[in-house]
């Protein structure tokens, strides 16, 4: 079959318009409910115990939209539409947001670990190396001075083990004091002068503007591995901490039960709000979950809770939802339950 010039244009004008329709990348991203894994395969201990039930991994799926997915999203309930420079900020790039996201995950796999084997008593030695620096606020008096990846060692002549050193000595100081911040930054020892400034969206609170992650090396006995892959962020902190608590403890505190939630974990077991708990509520209820933890964040109005107990209202889903402070809370929780 011969095509015409006129049909040959066409063909290629059909073509070009497929090709920007299906992959063409605009400058928004697209966040959408994700899936619900098991944990028992990405988190193992070693001669762990096994349970009837699973705890759950609840992810949003995201990405740089194309017209198409642009247009599904704004046409599907719980696909949300931001601006590429709220999720990456301009001047990042992919490897390095990226880098900082596994950051966190990592820095959520060992607060979780913290927390589950304290809880079990099992043997644990902590070692603190330092802070590093997960994003720096743009205007704000780091910026241009600290950058994503830098590792804090000490402040105005003092040693910085943790974040809460840090934060600890800056809340101490006013307004346009300013502090020295000593760090290491490929290898290289480096040494700024930074003036403290108060945050406009924060009464009473002033600091440099940076979101910091302790670096601790934590070694404990029975061993543990994770195998989270690409998975970045600290969201799956509380579910981390449960499943390894889980593995670490002869009790199936399961109960036969399909476990799921989601929150940011800290080293003394608080539980923080995360992002997209919409989006994983569904997830969860499309894999079957019987239980949801989400952040209860003290009962405050728009909680991380109160948004996941009205989606799972909207959907109509069994699945019970509850709110969490506290590692414990979970825990209590699970006491309470019936064999399923």
């Amino acid at each position: 079959m011969k095509f015409t010039k006129k049909q040959f244009v066409s063909l290629i004008i059909v073509l070009g318009l497929a090709y920007f329709l299906a992959a063409f990348q605009l400058p928004y991203y697209i966040y959408k409910p994700g899936g619900a894994d098991a944990l028992n395969p990405i988190v193992s201990v070693e001669d762990g115990y096994q349970s009837q039930g699973d705890m759950h991994l609840v992810t949003v799926s995201g990405g740089q939209a194309t017209p198409i997915q642009y247009v599904w999203a704004k046409l599907l309930p719980h696909h949300e539409i931001l601006p590429i420079e709220e999720v990456r900020p301009e001047g990042i790039t992919d490897d390095e947001y990226m880098h900082a996201q596994l950051q966190m995950m990592e820095n959520s796999q060992e607060a979780s670990t913290v927390v589950a084997y304290e809880a079990a008593q099992e043997d644990i030695t902590i070692d603190f190396n330092g802070v590093y620096v997960v994003s720096v606020v743009d205007g704000m008096p780091a910026d241009g001075k600290l950058e994503m990846g830098d590792r804090i060692i000490g402040i105005d002549d003092t040693e910085v083990k943790e974040a809460d050193d840090l934060i600890n000595y800056v809340e101490s100081k006013k307004a346009n004091d300013t502090i020295e911040v000593e760090f290491i930054r490929k290898d290289e020892r480096k040494v700024e002068e930074i003036q403290l400034q108060a945050f406009e969206d924060a009464e009473n609170k002033i600091g440099i503007g940076i979101q910091l992650v302790t670096d601790r090396s934590v070694s404990v006995e029975p061993k543990i591995e994770f195998s989270s892959g690409s998975i970045g962020g600290p969201s799956a902190g509380l579910m981390f901490s449960l499943e390894i608590y889980d593995q670490l403890t002869e009790q199936d505190i399961t109960k036969g039960h399909e476990i799921a939630g989601t929150g940011e974990i800290d080293y003394d077991g608080n539980v923080y709000r995360i992002g997209g708990i919409d989006k994983k509520v569904i997830a969860a209820d499309e894999e079957g979950v019987d239980i949801f933890f989400a952040p209860n964040e003290e009962g405050r109005e728009g909680s991380n809770y109160q948004v996941a107990a009205s989606t799972a209202e909207e959907i109509d889903t069994d699945m019970k939802i509850v709110p969490v402070d506290t590692f414990q809370d979970a825990l209590d929780y699970l006491e309470t339950i019936e064999p399923k």
